[in-house]
C-alpha cells in the first residue's frame, strides 16, 4: 500500500479534483490512501504523523534537501519497494514550517522534487501524478511525455 501523509486539508476545488482524479487512476493499479493531518505547530504535527507510522513501512520525507530523482529513478525506487518483502511506502509532506528533526531521524529516505517551494495542495497533486506515471510505466503502458 502507498500512503501519503499530508499536513493540511485541501480546500480549493481544483486541487481536490486534481488529487481525486489521480487517486482514482492510481487505485486501478495499487491501493493508495491519503491521510490529512490538521495544520498546527511542528511538534503537534509530528505527534500526529507518528500515529500513522509503523516500523514495517518504508517512510519517505519529501524535502527540499532530499535526493532528486528522475521519473525513471522514481519508478525504479517504487519498483524496488514493491519487489521487497514489504511494499508499504509512506510519503510524508510536511506543513508550512516543514518537518521536525525527529521525523527526519525516523524516515528511511528523503526525496526532493525540486529546489523550488510549492503550495502543499499543488505538490500533493504533483506527487500523485508521479506515482500514477510510475505505475503506468511499470505496467508497460503508454503515458504522454
Amino acid at each position: 500500500m502507498i500512503k501519503i501523509i499530508a499536513i493540511g486539508k485541501l480546500k480549493e476545488k481544483y486541487l481536490l479534483d486534481l488529487c481525486n482524479d489521480y487517486k482514482q487512476r492510481i487505485n486501478k493499479y495499487h491501493k493508495i490512501e491519503i491521510i490529512e493531518i490538521k495544520d498546527s505547530n511542528m511538534l503537534e504535527e509530528a505527534k500526529e504523523i507518528k500515529k500513522y507510522l509503523n516500523n514495517n513501512d518504508y517512510k519517505v520525507a519529501l524535502s527540499i534537501k532530499g535526493n532528486k530523482l528522475s521519473t525513471i529513478e522514481f519508478k525504479d525506487f517504487i519498483a524496488s519497494r514493491f519487489a521487497s518483502g514489504n511494499p508499504n511506502i509512506i510519503f510524508i509532506i510536511g506543513g508550512s514550517d516543514g518537518l521536525t528533526l525527529d521525523i527526519y531521524n525516523i524516515v528511511d529516505k528523503e526525496i526532493s522534487f525540486s529546489n523550488m517551494t510549492f503550495p502543499h495542495g499543488l505538490f500533493r497533486g504533483i506527487l500523485l501524478e508521479q506515482i500514477y506515471r510510475t505505475l503506468k510505466i511499470m505496467n508497460n503502458e503508454t503515458y504522454h511525455k
